[in-house]
């Protein structure tokens, strides 16, 4: 029997991440350029001008920057640093291009699901703003029926599998460079696990805001070292990229449509844009200016510090260190290359490196599960401290087990999550247009963007009545 629903799991896993929904990701970040006019290189440099503004915050949301380092959180994990040495290896130098590629496109579709979760958010019981892809679903579709479907998927994903999978990576990382038993590493990931989420939306905005700048800017910094160091190298390995990207200098086994597969593939595991995840912490800020469209930018940075930035990063520790793809594979090739680059101590810089990019995933995915089950109406205080030992237990099992048919399983969710959001998205991206001309135009009037929705009538019958009223004159 468990032979086949292996099988059964396997062949939804090929059909959905090898047939459709890697393509559908892809279109819709085309279709999102294009009727945007290109908006993630045309406003690039507004993106910085928003997040200079970003620390605001109020009684009902957290900061835009606290939302950009929770959605980073997230997004910033294992996969940027195994990821990529796996794209290599399956795709050759060639597949970075692609995702910087599908990063440049994506930035487009991250900046649509953002604004939507702006514009359709409501207060909790708590008076906190809440919102992401199941209230848009429920408000702007009228089709609360989707909005259920979603939240079950992210749950079952993001709020149990992918954090089992988490804690697996990081007693694993532990165990290989401090010796440290998986029990004694799940015992402590657990508990500092419960002192953050005990503690509520604000205390996980408030960890992300410190932990995640200080990860993601270590690693950066080791990288940048790596790539002075060999300076005289980074041309050649540039072409290298472009030519491998287009078959012109064959690295792996099946020449140019490896290089775009895998490169699409890690790119769009990496950075998240269209799955879905990352709308749920930026509905939640307080933006500035005071404008659904102001979060797209912002969200729109997450996908550029994500792909072109980290990845880029371990890309080119990979491939400035010379270490031939066929020697080791995954965290071990990224390891080996920082060895030969900067010695032995690489190894232990690189287990606690994992400890915060995996550790910071854990948290933040909790937060994406957590606003799905108020949005399902099932976060009476029994129920959240249920849902939060549940989360902790599969946290635990991570750091002891593997179950690869677990794992499968959670990709097959997340798959059927992001299939879903896309087609909410693509439904709704008429409102993201007019919303984005609205901010354009009171710009270009000299004006700071406010979202007045009165004068959208239309869009106003849609939204949770009074949500956006204090934002008129500010």
């Amino acid at each position: 029997m468990q032979d086949i629903a292996t099988q059964v799991v396997d062949l939804l896993n090929g059909l959905i991440w090898g047939k459709v929904l890697i393509w559908l990701l892809v279109g819709s970040g085309v279709y999102f350029s294009v009727r945007l006019g290109f908006v993630q290189v045309r406003r690039f440099t507004h993106v910085f001008t928003v997040l200079r503004g970003s620390r605001n915050s109020d009684d009902a949301g957290i900061s835009s920057f606290q939302a950009l380092c929770t959605s980073l959180a997230a997004r910033v994990g294992t996969g940027n640093i195994a990821g990529v040495a796996v794209a290599i290896t399956l795709g050759g130098p060639g597949a970075i291009f692609w995702m910087w590629v599908i990063a440049l496109v994506g930035m487009a579709t991250g900046f649509v699901e953002a604004t939507l979760a702006q514009l359709f958010k409501v207060r909790d019981g708590n008076g906190q703003f809440r919102g992401g892809p199941a209230y848009y679903m429920a408000r702007g579709l009228n089709a609360r029926w989707m909005g259920v479907l979603f939240s079950i998927f992210l749950i079952i994903a993001f709020g149990f599998v992918f954090n089992s999978v988490q804690a697996n990576t990081i007693s694993g990382a532990m165990q290989g460079a401090f010796g440290l038993p998986n029990w004694l590493s799940g015992v402590v990931v657990v508990l500092l696990t419960a002192l953050i989420i005990f503690g509520g939306l604000r205390s996980i905005a408030r960890f992300s805001e410190i932990a995640v700048p200080f990860m993601a800017g270590a690693y950066l910094l080791v990288a940048l070292g790596i790539i002075l160091s060999n300076l005289g190298q980074v041309p050649e390995v540039l072409m290298l990229i472009v030519k491998s990207a287009f078959g012109l200098h064959e690295a792996a086994a099946g020449g140019i449509g490896a290089a775009i597969l895998n490169g699409f593939k890690r790119g769009l595991f990496s950075n998240e844009a269209g799955m879905g995840s990352a709308p749920n912490a930026a509905a939640s800020a307080t933006p500035y200016p005071p404008h659904p469209v102001s979060q797209g930018y912002v969200q729109m940075a997450g996908v550029f510090i994500d792909t072109l930035l980290i990845c880029t990063a371990s890309a080119a520790i990979i491939l400035l260190a010379g270490v031939p793809a066929g020697d080791a594979e995954g965290i071990m090739l990224v390891q080996q290359a920082l060895t030969s680059e900067v010695g032995s101590w690489a190894k232990y810089f690189l287990a606690v490196v994992i400890l915060f990019f995996a550790f910071t995933s854990i948290v933040a995915n909790y937060f994406y599960a957590e606003n799905c089950l108020v949005f399902l109406e099932r976060n009476g205080a029994r129920g959240l401290l249920l849902f939060r030992l549940a989360v902790l237990g599969m946290v635990m099992f991570g750091a002891l087990a593997s179950l690869p048919f677990v794992w499968n399983l959670a990709d097959v969710s997340m798959g059927l999550m992001a299939i879903t959001n896309l087609v909410a998205i693509l439904l709704l991206s008429g409102l993201v247009i007019r919303l984005s001309q609205d901010y354009d135009r009171q710009r270009r009037a000299g004006q700071v963007p406010t979202f007045d929705a009165s004068a959208h009538p239309d869009i106003q019958a849609m939204i949770e009545p009074g949500i956006w009223d204090h934002r008129k004159g500010d």
